[in-house]
């Protein structure tokens, strides 16, 4: 899916693909890759590159374009079971011209960041700026989804809360190694400033951008430490939760197995003491009830 847009009065607005400076291709099929590597001349490698979620972020200089991989987050949704994963996205920079190339279908330029455009190096800084804040606005939705379940897990054993504390553990490496790769990617595009041709503004943003990427790196870092820390301390606290469980029930298990023998001593079919005697019944009672008595007493004594 193609769509094409250019900027006019310093906005980005939809446009004619005649008329276009920014083309934004999402999940392109055969004969749209064929266009963008025979007409454009992408490399099919750096292309199909951009669609591989795995993929590690880089830049390169090809003849007439520049192409660019960075790390941004996934769209989140209910089935990913708290397990937030990252993907790529492609940014080939031409003199005339900017293509994006995403495996996903998002707004790009809804963030307030684009409200003032002036040229196409422009797009592609704020393209990375915007994932940024992407990576930062995930991390906030992480932190209150691990204040809720820290809550749910103290009141519950279920194994299912923990799961899913391990899930956002998992995340929060994946959004590091992102990030990491991110800042790597950052730091060419610095080296290379003079030959990509950034004038003094954009290079003043692209120090901006680097100093929010490492901010960014911190914040997951030490949500990461937080969680991991946090999960090895839950873990702890259901097994030892468990252990008081089961050394309560053994108390109860034995304090019901004291009058269960009294009683069953004196229900055997042998001759047996005080079977002629008139209140033999209420006697085996008050012994059994007896026993339990001294069991409690030496169950509070020795503070179990």
């Amino acid at each position: 899916m193609l769509r094409c847009y250019h900027i006019l009065n310093e906005k980005i607005q939809a446009c004619p693909r005649e008329d276009a400076q920014i083309f934004i291709y999402v999940s392109p099929d055969e004969t749209e890759k064929k266009f963008l590597t025979s007409e454009l001349k992408l490399d099919e490698h750096t292309l199909n590159s951009t669609l591989d979620p795995d993929e590690l972020s880089r830049l390169e200089f090809e003849p007439e374009h520049i192409a660019m991989i960075y790390k941004r987050p996934r769209n989140y949704i209910v089935e990913d079971r708290f397990l937030f994963r990252v993907t790529s996205m492609g940014i080939f920079f031409f003199s005339d011209k900017i293509i994006l190339v995403s495996n996903e279908d998002l707004p790009m330029f809804d963030d307030k960041k684009f409200a003032k455009v002036v040229s196409l190096k422009d797009v592609m800084l704020k393209m990375l700026y915007r994932s940024i804040y992407h990576f930062l606005e995930h991390l906030k939705i992480i932190d209150m989804i691990t204040n809720e379940l820290e809550e749910k897990i103290n009141l519950s054993m279920q194994n299912k809360y923990l799961i899913s504390l391990f899930s956002l553990e998992k995340s929060l490496v994946y959004y590091l190694n992102a990030i990491t790769s991110n800042s790597i990617l950052l730091q060419r595009l610095k080296n290379n400033a003079g030959k990509i041709g950034f004038i003094q503004e954009e290079e003043e943003l692209l120090d901006d951008i680097m100093i929010e990427n490492s901010q960014c790196y911190r914040q997951a870092e030490i949500f990461s430490n937080i969680l991991s820390s946090m999960a090895d301390a839950r873990a702890s606290i259901v097994s030892n939760n468990l252990n008081v469980l089961m050394k309560t029930l053994n108390i109860i298990t034995i304090g019901i197995m004291v009058p269960t023998l009294v009683v069953s001593a004196f229900s055997m079919n042998v001759r047996i003491p005080l079977q002629q005697a008139p209140n033999a019944f209420w006697l085996v009672l008050g012994i059994a009830f007896v026993s339990v008595v001294v069991f409690y007493v030496f169950w509070r004594l020795k503070k179990w």
